[in-house]
């Protein structure tokens, strides 16, 4: 592999881009450019922040190439450290920009929504899982004098369709729905031979589905008007064995760098989440709300220590699992519990 400051080559038409993620831990994210016979493609974007648009924009001069010649944006997921940047490349170059649809309707969705409308409803949800009342109070007042993050994401003009080859000149790039992240993750399967002949077929753009040493953050999805209840922990697991399967030759990912033994990484995943799930069970021998069994769950730091915003990720992590241990049969809220509780069955 060619390495420039930020710029690494990985064969074949492709390289991928550092682009900084402001204030995060992650670092990066690798923006992927794939050459077409119609012009330069990105998978993804990266962050919506000065100091990204000048590193995506410095790497791409490094590779000789203006931002104002992309052909067009493929979007793994919607989530800001991907998407962010969409709409200014497509201002800069008249690119489309393509997404699954399960995600370009959350995209509309934040779009579209009244901020006090939003926070209002994260408090009644915190409330109903068990938070204390000091967590809650911050996110009332917020409502009032604070407006959401991905207000200004772009639009998708194209729709990202499973199991379709995207619309690429020259190249064979298929989409593959994996829902867990988001309702909406794709993998792009890039049907080709791997330039170094490594065995296996073709490569993976994997964006956070599956990542060589992060699991995934697996979440509910947030919708206030969600009618069905969804399993965002089983659509993961299922997605991940749906990719373990395709047998590729190498991942390139969005975060972290490229990787081979997919198949060994996935088989790493599903063990990491049954014994998280076992763990849980353990705990809630005890009834607990939630709020509870996320204070009580292992993170990566003591759970003091988890800032405010990153307690709502955490906790929206243990109602998920709480749901596939609920479907799975192996746990159940317990009858008349307010706010709810729930015991290993």
């Amino acid at each position: 592999m060619t390495q420039v400051p930020q710029v690494t080559e990985h064969g074949g038409g492709v390289w991928s881009l550092r682009v900084p993620i402001p204030d995060n831990p992650l670092g990066h994210t690798l923006v992927h450019v794939l050459d077409t016979d119609r012009g330069p493609v990105l998978v993804d974007t990266g962050w919506d922040d000065p100091a990204s648009w000048s590193e995506l924009t410095g790497g791409l001069g490094a590779l000789g190439l203006s931002v104002t010649e992309i052909h067009g944006v493929v979007i793994t997921h919607h989530h800001p450290d991907h998407h962010g940047l969409s709409g200014r490349v497509r201002e800069e170059s008249g690119a489309w920009i393509a997404m699954h649809a399960a995600d370009t309707a959350v995209v509309r969705r934040t779009r579209e929504a009244e901020p006090g409308t939003w926070f209002d409803y994260l408090a009644r949800k915190l409330a109903a899982v068990g938070a204390p009342e000091d967590h809650i109070t911050p996110l009332r007042a917020a409502g009032r004098t604070r407006t959401l993050p991905g207000l200004r994401s772009a639009l998708p003009d194209r729709e990202i369709v499973p199991g379709e080859l995207l619309d690429l000149a020259g190249r064979r790039l298929r989409a593959i729905w994996t829902p867990g992240h988001t309702p909406g993750h794709v993998c792009l399967h890039l049907e080709e031979e791997h330039p170094s002949r490594l065995p296996g077929h073709g490569r993976l753009f994997s964006g956070d589905h599956l990542l060589p040493g992060i699991s995934p953050h697996i979440g509910l999805y947030e919708d206030p008007d969600e009618v069905m209840e969804t399993d965002p922990l089983g659509d993961y697991l299922d997605s991940l064995e749906r990719i373990g399967r395709l047998g590729v030759a190498e991942v390139l990912p969005a975060h972290q760098y490229a990787f081979t033994d997919a198949a060994g990484r996935v088989r790493e995943l599903l063990d990491h989440h049954e014994e998280r799930l076992t763990g849980l069970l353990a705990l809630l021998a005890t009834p607990l709300t939630p709020w509870q069994l996320a204070e009580r769950m292992e993170w990566n730091r003591p759970w003091e220590q988890i800032p405010y915003g990153s307690r709502n990720i955490a906790v929206s992590e243990a109602e998920a699992h709480l749901r596939r241990l609920v479907k799975l049969g192996r746990a159940e809220p317990v009858a008349g519990s307010d706010p709810v509780t729930y015991a290993a069955v």
